[in-house]
């Protein structure tokens, strides 16, 4: 049977590895962000390579570059394991995310003409009728609110720990851009951020960024549980379905979605 995750498939170019590399690792990421790579499950090298298209030499270095960003760990030589999301590093990072975006108010309200507010306040104070509700196109203008507001800085260092933090909470940060209202409140939210800094109401645009990121701090982690819940009880079913038997013996794991049946056996 063949395995429900799957890649599309592309002839092999040993010229064009770099290219090759980053597709892979788009595709492995996007199927981490999905819940379709679950916490704690395994797969092989040889299952990537297959099922992109892709040779082993790009595949590593793809799943090497999600492992130095926290979402994998190599198991053995060819053998992979998705990393557990730890929430209480999560709490740390945004914890750190805080504290640049805080130090970020204070420089940008003590500008004459804070840089870049004018372009952030064309995207977020807009009427209602004029907001996106697509929570992917909505998550890409947070990330890059967030981003603008460093950068106006012009701190490089302090821009590349926050571009670091915003790469390594992305898993669950993205998950709250998935419903409705989470939507409505950071239009709210940014547009009157954007207004205190523009007034140089450093005070006010601190207090209003530290309770934005919390909330949404609290919002991905309950987003991301019953995420998960959700996750492993389809798979749980699907599991079932294809083999009552095991599945009930094997107390309910399904069978990984990066790896062939055969490979499930050994």
């Amino acid at each position: 049977m063949n395995p429900p995750l799957r890649f599309p498939a592309e002839r092999r170019r040993s010229s064009n590895m770099p290219a090759l590399a980053e597709r892979v690792y788009a595709q492995v990421k996007q199927a981490l962000f999905a819940f379709e790579l679950l916490p704690g499950e395994r797969f092989s090298e040889n299952t990537v390579a297959e099922l992109t298209g892709a040779s082993r030499t790009p595949v590593r270095e793809a799943l090497n570059r999600l492992a130095r960003e926290g979402f994998l760990s190599v198991q053995n030589r060819s053998g992979w394991r998705v990393n557990e999301l730890d929430f209480a590093v999560f709490d740390q990072l945004y914890e750190v995310r805080t504290i640049v975006e805080l130090a970020s108010i204070d420089s940008l309200t003590a500008q004459t003409e804070p840089s870049g507010i004018t372009e952030l306040a064309a995207i977020w104070q807009v009427p209602e009728a004029d907001r996106l509700t697509g929570g992917p196109a909505v998550f890409t203008l947070d990330e890059q609110f967030h981003n603008q507001l460093v950068a106006a800085t012009g701190n490089a260092e302090l821009h590349r720990i926050h571009t670091g933090v915003t790469e390594r909470i992305r898993i669950v940060r993205q998950l709250d851009f998935t419903e409705s209202h989470r939507i409505e409140a950071t239009y709210n939210e940014h547009a009157a951020i954007l207004a205190a800094i523009a007034q140089h109401r450093g005070n006010e645009a601190k207090r209003l960024l530290q309770t934005h990121i919390e909330l949404s701090r609290q919002s991905v982690r309950k987003i991301s549980l019953h995420r998960l819940y959700e996750a492993r009880e389809r798979m749980r079913e699907r599991a079932a379905l294809l083999n009552p038997v095991s599945e009930t013996a094997a107390g309910g794991i399904r069978p990984n979605p990066l790896v062939t049946p055969q490979e499930n056996l050994t």
